[in-house]
């Protein structure tokens, strides 16, 4: 939560500038962003912000704001990107990657119906792919993301940030009234996310088994007994 709300306030603040900002969005180390804590284990101490919360109609969550910024916004995906990570990734006016960049949509070994990725990633990557990746969750190296379109580009990872800023100051040559307008037309691609959908599944029974199976580090009931003993987290 406290990332979410972070990014959330960084791009409100970015287009709050009286001059024009752009913000460039990079992780930590070897992760990007690792996606939500499951386990318990790890509350999150962050204050909560219920400024923002008013401010936003209690949507907080970055994705929607990320992809209709005025201020252009660059990701920078320096490693590990899954869950919101991937999304915030993939909804960026940008996004250049590190050769040592990876990145998966594990949503649905813990049981998430994750509709965002629904509406989002096949545009960028197309139906058999959005399927391979969704329904294998498999982890897809910098290179296999470049050419499926997952990212526009891959950099030698001493150079991302000095490539992910050179883009973004490249965005803002440009003007921003024309480029509003074609951010709009290019975002009309993606489909609607089905919040219902979203919000049923995490509610839901095979959340919960997920979840715990992932903080006991065991296979989750659903796995057919065949496949168990090879187990993946």
């Amino acid at each position: 939560v406290g990332m979410y709300f972070g990014i959330r306030r960084a791009v409100n603040y970015v287009n709050a500038q009286p001059e024009a900002t752009a913000l460039v969005i990079t992780g930590v180390g070897d992760v990007f962003a690792p996606g939500g804590e499951m386990t318990g284990n790890h509350p999150d101490t962050t204050p909560h912000d219920y400024e923002l919360l008013q401010e936003t109609g209690n949507e907080w969550l970055p994705f929607e704001a990320v992809r209709n910024s005025r201020a252009p916004v660059v990701s920078a995906v320096n490693g590990i990107c899954q869950g919101g990570g991937l999304l915030i990734a993939m909804l960026s006016d940008v996004s250049v990657a590190s050769e040592r960049a990876t990145f998966r949509a594990p949503e649905l070994l813990r049981g998430v119906a994750d509709t965002g990725y629904a509406a989002y990633l096949r545009p960028h990557v197309g139906v058999a792919r959005a399927r391979d990746m969704l329904l294998t969750a498999r982890v897809v190296k910098a290179d296999e993301a470049l050419a499926m379109g997952l990212v526009a580009r891959v950099v030698p990872h001493e150079r991302l940030v000095e490539e992910a800023t050179q883009a973004a100051e490249d965005v803002l040559r440009t003007a921003p009234d024309a480029r509003m307008q074609l951010k709009r037309i290019l975002n009309a691609n993606y489909g609607k996310v089905d919040l219902m959908t979203f919000n049923a599944s995490l509610d839901g029974p095979e959340v919960r088994e997920g979840f715990a199976a992932f903080g006991e580090k065991r296979t989750p009931a659903w796995v057919p007994k065949t496949l168990a003993s090879g187990k993946r987290l």
